[in-house]
């Protein structure tokens, strides 16, 4: 399956939802107070938050301006394209060694899913590849990520059966990454809700314990944010940023969900990277983020 096809399965809700709403404007090149009034509903429905309605309406009327061959739906793709493309990044290892990723987030965002699957990804290609099972408090996390590794064909460091300190669990991993000739660390967070400050400083703690151990480390911090929540996305995101520095996001869960226009909110309003998302519960139902896919998965 390509990745247009990836994308436009996934973001079915989302897009059904806009295109449902604003109907045969789409393909017309009038943007007249009325249509404007129902995209703007729809957009907003969608969870694209109204700042960004606002840059993508004015930016499709200009481009409507400007060339007479455009029709609305394709205005809107390239002024979605243009909002999106300063806010896309890859996930990619870099020189270090070992290259260490913090992967962060809420509850439930799919933390330790999105880690074991980049685990397998990077395992497939031969890289030497380590878990560090970091969170120490939710019932059983250990033991699921190591179903991941046992799947991945990765190794793990997790915490010993009396329990320890997320802290204490990176530095043994670090340490133990350093020993094998590691090449990429995934750390697996405890999901912490933003407004739990004691938390939010103990993320922070990994992260300076990361850093004594290796070089330059965390090299990435992975911010990973349930689709299903909507705009309640940008208010994590701008606490998580407080606490570590946030180099990109994960969006997960966009095929089950009619608010998959977040992801235009977090780039226009927080500048933040996209660099994956998820579109299935599957072990390869992730993908690179790409803006242009995105932005047909949401208007075609």
């Amino acid at each position: 399956m390509s990745l247009w096809d990836r994308f436009r399965r996934g973001l079915t809700r989302t897009r059904d939802a806009l295109v449902g709403a604003v109907g045969a404007a789409l393909g017309r090149r009038a943007l007249d107070p009325a249509t404007v009034d129902t995209l703007e509903e729809a957009l907003l429905a969608a969870d694209v938050g109204p700042a960004a309605v606002d840059r993508l309406i004015a930016d499709a009327r200009q481009r409507l301006d400007r060339d007479p061959a455009l029709d609305l739906r394709g205005a809107l793709e390239r002024a979605a394209v243009e909002l999106l493309g300063a806010a896309s990044a890859p996930f990619a290892p870099g020189p270090e060694r070992p290259w260490v990723a913090l992967i962060v987030g809420v509850n439930g965002a799919g933390k330790t899913t999105f880690a074991g699957k980049l685990a397998a990804s990077y395992a497939r290609a031969g890289k030497r590849t380590l878990l560090v099972a970091a969170d120490t408090f939710r019932a059983a996390a250990a033991e699921q990520l190591d179903v991941w590794a046992g799947r991945a064909g990765a190794e793990i460091v997790r915490p010993g059966s009396g329990g320890a300190d997320p802290a204490a669990v990176v530095h043994d991993g670090l340490a133990a990454a350093r020993a094998r000739g590691t090449e990429i660390v995934l750390v697996d967070t405890a999901g912490r809700l933003h407004t739990q400050h004691n938390l939010m400083a103990e993320l922070e703690k990994v992260a300076r314990v990361c850093a004594r151990q290796v070089t330059g480390a965390p090299h990435h911090v992975l911010l990973v944010l349930d689709g299903t929540q909507g705009l309640n996305g940008l208010a994590q995101a701008r606490a998580f940023l407080r606490a570590v520095p946030v180099k990109s996001l994960a969006v997960t869960k966009l095929d089950g969900t009619s608010r998959g226009g977040v992801v235009l909110s977090i780039a226009g309003e927080l500048g933040l990277p996209v660099s994956l998302v998820g579109l299935g519960e599957g072990l390869d139902d992730w993908q690179p983020f790409d803006p242009e896919a995105y932005a047909r998965g949401l208007f075609e």
